[in-house]
């Protein structure tokens, strides 16, 4: 990350490992996190991981960093997405913090930079390109608790469900090779539940 320090960020947030870890950097790195942004499939459960309202309120609370919540649709998430970026603006927030290691297969290559861009931020990618097998090993030797919360069936299995994401998940992981171990083509999905 090359931008000033100490500016001033929101933090795109899934209540997951990457989101979690990429806010962790964040700081650590000098920036200053304003505010944590989730879209939400409806006013009790969050898009995509899937996470219960309260859960991500609870992990607001434990952070100390106030959690905002956009209910949105699939053909309204952009415009929705962007008006947040645009009130955080408004507020002075100058960069956005996303734990995306690669482009998101859900939206074409460049879409982040170019919303970023659009709205006059700076997009902030602590874990950018990074190898994977770093990213969770990283997050397990920092002393961050997780637990999978989603799976994609057909390729974990309903018994991966629950597991909480540790040397033992990793290396059981790593067993299987068609499994990108931060789960980034949607293999499973996570829930922070602690960390340092």
């Amino acid at each position: 990350m090359k931008h000033k320090k100490n500016m001033n960020v929101a933090v795109a947030w899934s209540g997951g490992k990457d989101s979690c870890l990429a806010c962790y950097k964040a700081i650590k790195e000098g920036y200053t996190v304003k505010s944590l942004l989730i879209m939400m499939a409806d006013d009790t459960i969050s898009n995509f991981h899937l996470i219960s309202s309260d859960l991500l309120d609870a992990q607001s609370d434990a952070i100390g960093i106030p959690i905002i919540k956009k209910v949105t649709s699939p053909d309204m998430y952009e415009k929705n997405f962007r008006k947040a970026l645009l009130d955080f603006k408004k507020k002075g927030v100058e960069g956005l913090v996303t734990g995306d290691v690669f482009d998101i297969a859900l939206h074409e290559e460049g879409w982040l930079d170019r919303i970023c861009h659009e709205v006059g931020l700076t997009p902030v990618r602590p874990l950018w390109h990074l190898d994977t097998k770093q990213i969770l090993t990283e997050f397990i030797d920092e002393g961050f608790k997780a637990i999978i919360v989603r799976v994609k069936n057909e390729v974990l299995g309903l018994e991966w469900l629950g597991r909480e994401i540790n040397q033992t998940f990793f290396k059981d992981l790593l067993n299987i090779e068609t499994i990108d171990p931060c789960g980034e083509h949607g293999e499973f999905h996570s829930f922070v539940t602690d960390g340092p």
